[in-house]
């Protein structure tokens, strides 16, 4: 029963912020309906094109769970199941939720531009360049650590090749190939022949049920190199293409895989806690200390996207923003989206709680397996079809939403990568000069971030996921850093930021120098190896980019405290 009472509890908190905090934050900023998105005045079918509610939830919320949810708050409940439920209800609330939605509400009321164009309003133009850079260090750790996830999620060393009695890591391959096709039909019927989503999804659903058919009996086998390239080269075509042909309609149709398997785990959960086919065995709470650190800050770096994660800010800024057709839509889909993938999180607590004493005896390759394994224990044991076949179809929910996240990560760096070289007054590649020009152009960020992200990704660093932990906690606290100046720069109530983004920034902060003191000692003992230089640097410059930007934004804050003082 303790697994109902923790769902339950997270369930009712979730709802209740959304109702009460979420409606009084859209108050305190001034949501307004009447007003034209950025989607609407600027639309060029490509990348501002307005979505409806439902297409956009699905995007915005495939994006930012990926594997994130499922991976970190499995990682930090061997600090016991307490500490990251209060994280994730917490956090989820107070923190992230404020997040995606005040970057969300500030982009739209920037053109639908990038927290670098929010910073540049608010801290200057050398804050906003600092911030590109910072962003794309992260948007290379994000492309990087979910090519790992992906191509070893897809793997096979049964040659190359369709298969017939597949393993699950050929049938997860096949369905998220003819995924993909099957976006781009939903794509194309919908926009250019008019179908209305209703049919369309409905037969949307139907193509996603006979894909899992086909994959559970025909499976394809690959090599992981062959595999980190076909991701790189989907990738690149997947962020430069029209959002209407791929992104929307692949994350919207991926949306339902997300839903089913939240679904799935609650009547799991319900099922196991009558019937008696698992128990949920977690401590409370286990010490202060574990193997992944200290409580402060190892917790809330490591459960990530269930409560709080910086790379939410650039898909709130980034491809969201772009889509969204009215300001009314801004709190379910930003803030809304937040509370259900920290209900995510908890459920992931849960099932991991099922396998507990297997899965901190290392019983598990992955917490992605982990999170499967606990899920399908609760209809059965192991050797049961029903459990085979949960197995598998949760299997597959994850790759496909860690490849979500990496096609829309890829986008995001396109832009990113754009605006670096851009000067003031030009909106576009096309208005550059020179060497700009060809910086500035799609296609050349693109491919550099792709081909850096696939070599990290390709060399399995098991640092890579670590430090991506610590560089996304610490974006978002620049990020609620940069909604707050803006906030305040126009006038609008931005107190509520001041505790969530000075935590963020403190937390994170400490982690990063914490590895860099760690590498240093390493290095100066002749044991680093590759990854440990890595780590070092990495950690350092994202260090050394934070301070300047976290001078920047207290000479903002302090600016506008005079201001008012002087009104």
């Amino acid at each position: 029963m303790t697994a109902i009472l923790i769902i339950v509890a997270a369930i009712v908190l979730l709802v209740l912020g959304y109702v009460f905090y979420g409606s009084w934050l859209a108050k305190q900023w001034g949501i307004d309906p009447s007003r034209k998105t950025p989607a609407v005045e600027l639309e060029d079918g490509v990348d501002y094109v307005a979505a409806k509610p439902a297409v956009l939830m699905g995007h915005h919320f495939s994006s930012i769970a990926g594997a994130g949810p499922i991976n970190g708050p499995i990682q930090a409940s061997v600090f016991g199941w307490l500490p990251v439920f209060l994280w994730c209800v917490i956090g989820g609330i107070f923190f992230g939720g404020l997040q995606d939605f005040g970057s969300l509400f500030a982009s739209i009321r920037h053109d639908g531009k990038s927290v670098g164009e929010i910073i540049k309003d608010s801290m200057g133009p050398r804050a906003k360049k600092l911030f590109i850079v910072f962003a794309l260090l992260v948007l290379i750790l994000v492309i990087a650590s979910f090519v790992n996830v992906v191509a070893g999620t897809f793997a096979s060393d049964r040659g190359l090749g369709f298969t017939t009695s597949p393993l699950g890591t050929e049938t997860t391959a096949i369905i998220s190939l003819l995924f993909i096709v099957l976006a781009i039909i939903y794509g194309i019927v919908t926009n250019r022949f008019g179908v209305k989503t209703l049919p369309a999804t409905i037969g949307g659903i139907v193509g996603i049920v006979l894909m899992l058919v086909l994959g559970l009996n025909v499976g394809f086998a690959m090599g992981r190199v062959a595999w980190i390239v076909v991701i790189g080269a989907y990738i690149t075509i997947a962020s430069l293409v029209p959002v209407w042909i791929l992104l929307q309609p692949r994350d919207y149709l991926s949306s339902f895989l997300l839903y089913a398997m939240m679904i799935v785990a609650v009547v799991g959960i319900l099922f196991s806690a009558f019937a008696g086919t698992a128990t949920f065995d977690m401590p409370v709470f286990t010490s202060w200390h574990t193997g992944i650190g200290n409580l402060f800050p190892a917790l809330f770096i490591t459960v990530a996207c269930g409560a709080c994660s910086g790379f939410h800010s650039l898909i709130s800024t980034g491809t969201s923003s772009k889509q969204l057709a009215s300001e009314k839509d801004a709190k379910p889909i930003g803030y809304g989206s937040m509370l259900i993938e920290s209900a995510l999180g908890i459920i992931a607590l849960i099932a991991v709680g099922m396998v507990y004493a297997n899965y901190t005896g290392g019983g598990f390759g992955s917490p992605s397996a982990a999170f499967a394994a606990g899920i399908a224990t609760m209809f059965g044991t192991s050797e049961s079809s029903v459990y085979n076949t949960v197995y598998a179809l949760l299997t597959l929910a994850v790759s496909v939403f860690a490849l979500t996240s990496l096609d829309t990560g890829t986008r995001l760096s396109r832009f990113m990568f754009s605006e670096l070289f851009l000067k003031e007054g030009e909106a576009t590649y096309k208005d550059a000069k020179g060497i700009r020009k060809v910086l500035a152009y799609p296609l050349t960020g693109t491919l550099l971030m792709v081909v850096i992200g696939c070599i990290l990704g390709g060399l399995s660093l098991s640092q890579i996921w670590g430090l991506f932990g610590a560089a996304n906690q610490l974006l978002a606290g620049i990020a609620l850093m940069a909604v707050a100046a803006w906030l305040g720069n126009v006038g609008k109530n931005n107190k509520m930021f001041y505790i969530p983004m000075a935590f963020m920034l403190i937390a994170t902060i400490t982690s990063l120098v914490t590895t860099v003191i760690a590498k240093i000692g390493m290095v100066a003992g002749g044991t680093a190896q590759w990854g440990d230089w890595f780590q070092l640097l990495f950690a350092a410059a994202m260090v050394v980019l934070a301070v300047f930007l976290v001078i920047e934004g207290i000479q903002t804050f302090l600016s506008i405290s005079r201001r008012k003082k002087a009104a």
